[in-house]
């Protein structure tokens, strides 16, 4: 089998991005407005998330209705296929959940958007706890 012929290789072109897994995190509780999904994700800006929308759209993942009314109301919500992806996100939550100890909220928060812990936290594990 070849890297293209991988099904994690398809799976991840679809759902694999900087924030879709996050989006899709929050759409799989109830349809949301792109607004909302903003204040969700304040590290994301407007406009990188409404592209990773647009790509999920795309890809027949996630359903953009648009309200006619004024002001505009847009919302977005999964499709069949997207709900398809529940189990696999569910696995990832749940593996998350397992594997990163419970702590104040305040502290030991890693900005997931560079992959760095900030400044004024700290790791969230001793080396000792590390698997």
């Amino acid at each position: 089998m070849n890297y293209i012929d991988c099904p994690v290789t398809r799976t991840l072109s679809v759902m694999g991005g900087r924030w879709k897994p996050v989006l899709l995190h929050y759409l799989m509780e109830k349809p949301r407005r792109a607004g909302e999904l903003t204040r969700l994700i304040p590290q994301a800006s407007a406009k990188v998330l409404t592209q990773q929308l647009r790509e999920l759209e795309n890809d027949n993942i996630v359903h953009r209705e648009v309200f006619p009314q004024i002001p505009p109301k847009v919302e977005y919500s999964l499709t069949d296929f997207g709900e398809s992806l529940r189990p696999v996100m569910d696995a990832l939550c749940e593996w998350g959940k397992a594997r990163i100890p419970k702590t104040n909220e305040s502290e030991n928060i890693t900005d997931v958007s560079s992959s760095q812990t900030t400044a004024e936290h700290t790791p969230a594990r001793e080396s000792s706890q590390l698997p």
